[in-house]
């Protein structure tokens, strides 16, 4: 199911995901500064009431609602579909006395019959909106909702889910037990984590983001540490050239080439060429050289003998970027140019076989790190030198700690975290990215940025998002060749947002 979000985005703080204990925070902050949390709660149920008047013909809806504040969402929508005509049946889990505060405000306010929440209520339903649980569950969901959520996946009827869909955590993404897919998930001030990574950014369908009123100043005193990617959070700080640039002041990327496997390496190096680097040299082992000498034209191809040879390259203070791992095999070979790559304190990307070369050892290469460094695992990779488990972002900052290195870890919901605790989740992947060589163009992406100034973090995020787009603008039957060669319409574009924005 598609996920996608209606909300619009102009400054970095609207990309910010807010755990459901931070939400919570900005929940109170709103009714510290006045702002009446009945009040709250209308404006939420009434904007339910209105996604589904905009996606849907009138018909009968069953309301889920549950024992808590997203029970009271759901008392509010059913009060004014109620109004304007829909037929209306309303379950509640627990008892209507058992409800407190502003849910059971507006229970009072509905002048319908309350059914014991049970499967019955779908009985000639034609929608359902689900407000039994909201984003803050964390724990599997069991007992008479378990059977409620079961039933009604297997009634295939749309569903519009309050905040998330029950049963999705909305801190993780994932699903406690079971979780009925919505086509439409309203949620408020916010997107949460489990909108965006997987399983929950399938089973959330579509995502409206709503402002209720709670003001802006929250965020000041959350401090979000974690954000949904986008130009918003790294444009002003992009590269772009200049006037009185040349390509010597654009950096220079120095990509690692395999020995028989050619075209990983030859990917990133074309990836760091079409990103901006202003000079890109492979450096070949002389038993592949004719293959890189003959292949590539706008790339420098630069013989070299082993670990002495590759160190008399990464000699020249002017390669101020290294790309090492596509292509370059599992072995002693890769942990001995990858170490002296390092070593050099200039940016370096570390990707694929370069990570699997340390998997026996792997605080060997957490202890070199001590310079700018991305490290861009996919997942087998990252099991490979990582023994975290647990959900996709709590593990992926963890390796960012250990490892002292920005970690990227790959996939439709790809995590970049930075060894401070800041984190990056990108939604803009497109499937089609799912074919051999991508992540090569996005190593070269990566380095090519950071060859020309932008530090780990933005790098890896800018590299990422344009990855996305890149692959977006391609379309169906993507190779991973066709990335490098629509990025400059992605650039444009980019660059006209830029100019409109400035």
């Amino acid at each position: 199911m598609e996920n996608v979000t209606e909300s619009k985005q102009h400054e970095p703080r609207d990309l910010a995901l807010l755990t459901p204990r931070q939400m919570g925070e900005a929940d109170r902050y709103a009714i510290r500064r006045g702002i009446d949390g009945a009040e709250l709660m209308e404006t939420a149920g009434r904007a339910v009431a209105d996604g589904v008047r905009a996606r849907w013909s009138r018909r009968p809806v069953a309301v889920l609602c549950g024992p808590g504040n997203n029970g009271g969402d759901g008392f509010v929508a059913a009060r004014h579909l109620l109004t304007d005509g829909w037929p209306v049946r309303l379950a509640l889990l627990g008892s209507r006395a058992g409800l407190k505060g502003d849910a059971a405000h507006h229970a009072g306010l509905w002048s319908g019959a309350v059914e014991p929440l049970s499967p019955a209520v779908l009985d000639g339903a034609g929608l359902t909106i689900d407000a039994i649980f909201g984003a803050g569950l964390s724990r599997p969901v069991d007992g008479v909702a378990a059977d409620m959520i079961k039933a009604l996946k297997a009634s295939k009827i749309p569903v519009c889910a309050v905040d998330v869909p029950s049963g999705v955590d909305g801190a993780t993404g994932e699903v406690l037990g079971d979780a009925a897919p919505a086509e439409l998930t309203v949620t408020f001030f916010h997107k949460k984590p489990g909108h965006i990574l997987f399983p929950g950014r399938f089973v959330c369908g579509v995502v409206k983001l709503v402002d209720i009123g709670i003001p802006a100043s929250a965020l000041e005193a959350i401090v979000p540490r974690t954000f949904e990617n986008g130009p918003d959070l790294w444009l002003n700080r992009f590269p772009w050239p200049r006037v009185d640039g040349h390509k010597y002041r654009r950096g220079h990327t120095l990509v690692l080439g395999g020995e028989t496997i050619t075209g990983a390496s030859r990917l990133a190096a074309r990836g760091a060429m079409r990103v901006g680097s202003g000079l890109v040299t492979l450096a070949a082992p002389s038993s592949a050289w004719a293959i890189y000498a003959a292949a590539l034209t706008g790339v420098m191809v630069h013989r070299f003998e082993g670990a002495e040879g590759f160190g008399e390259i990464l000699a020249d203070e002017r390669k101020n970027a290294i790309a090492i791992g596509p292509g370059a095999g599992v072995g002693s070979k890769t942990r001995e140019y990858v170490l002296a790559a390092i070593a050099t304190q200039r940016s370096v990307v570390i990707d694929a076989d370069a990570i699997a070369s340390f998997a026996d050892s792997p605080e060997h290469l957490f202890n070199a790190i001590s310079g700018p460094c991305v490290l861009t695992p996919h997942e087998g990779e990252f099991s490979r030198i990582f023994n975290f488990t647990g959900d996709k972002l709590s593990r992926t900052r963890k390796a960012a700690v250990m490892s002292k290195a920005v970690l990227l870890l790959k996939g439709a919901d790809t995590v970049i975290a930075a060894p401070d605790g800041r984190a990056i989740i990108n939604s803009n992947a497109p499937p089609q990215l799912a074919t051999g060589g991508s992540g090569d163009v996005l190593t070269g992406f990566i380095a090519g940025l950071l060859a020309q100034g932008l530090d780990a973090f933005d790098a890896a995020a800018a590299g990422v998002w344009l990855h996305g787009e890149a692959a977006s603008a391609v379309g169906l039957g993507l190779i991973a060749e066709d990335l490098p060669d629509a990025l400059p319409n992605v650039l444009q574009r980019l660059h006209g947002r830029r100019e409109l924005n400035e």
